[in-house]
């Protein structure tokens, strides 16, 4: 059977994020990784902190494009729920676990209607809590918060606003950035490991820009 970590609210909320999510399912039926293979810089970290295999340890990749980090989340001994809105990107996330023989479940759906119902060990999510909309935060947070079990990780990241910087020239309308410290302020009765802003360069979409993004690691200490 499936890892029961998730429900949805509200059928009318729509899975596929309009151009956006359609232009990445055309990226993502391709043979190669749009992402490439490696995994990201802050799934390495999160190995470094989280335990590996346990019995019942689960971990969720929120937004898990074509499946470099749950990949990785799943060789590191955790079951791995990798949640996406694309199904090309699951399908070869999929395909590539079982290359590796490693067990990963997938599950095709928005961040806007996701929910999770039983707890993880670790919840990781990189690119994509942008789309979630200022007015669904608070609740959506309270949600990955409460269904994180005691000593649990959060390893999350976002977008930062910035008036000096301009938007991306890929930048969508259903793309909701941040505010400085936005993100940590929903941890706040958590333990901070790690809290970081950096400005970096970027070519998607084919011309240079920057970003700004905000990082948090943060652990569940329950008393």
């Amino acid at each position: 059977g499936g890892i029961a970590l998730w429900h949805r609210w509200g059928q009318s909320i729509p899975l596929v994020t309009g151009a956006v999510g359609e232009q990445m399912d055309i990226e993502y039926a391709k043979p190669e990784f749009y992402w490439g293979r490696e995994p990201n810089h802050l799934c390495l970290r999160v190995c470094q902190l989280v335990s590996p295999a346990g019995a019942g340890r689960r971990a969720i990749d929120i937004g898990c494009g074509e499946g470099r980090d749950a990949v990785h989340f799943a060789r590191h001994g955790l079951d791995v729920l990798a949640l996406d809105v694309s199904r090309p990107g699951l399908e070869k996330a999929a395909r590539w676990a079982a290359e590796e023989d490693l067990h990963l479940e997938t599950v095709q759906d928005s961040i806007l209607g996701y929910r999770l119902s039983a707890d993880v060990n670790l919840l990781y999510s990189s690119g994509t809590l942008h789309y979630l909309p200022p007015e669904l935060r608070a609740d959506v947070f309270s949600n990955y918060k409460g269904h994180t079990a005691a000593d649990g990780l959060h390893a999350v990241n976002a977008f930062v606003e910035k008036p000096y910087i301009p938007p991306p020239p890929d930048y969508a309308p259903n793309e909701y950035f941040y505010r400085s410290g936005e993100l940590l302020a929903y941890y706040w009765d958590w333990e901070v490991l790690l809290f970081e802003e950096i400005t970096f360069d970027c070519r998607s979409g084919g011309v240079h820009h920057r970003h700004v993004m905000d990082t948090v690691i943060v652990r569940k200490v329950v008393s």
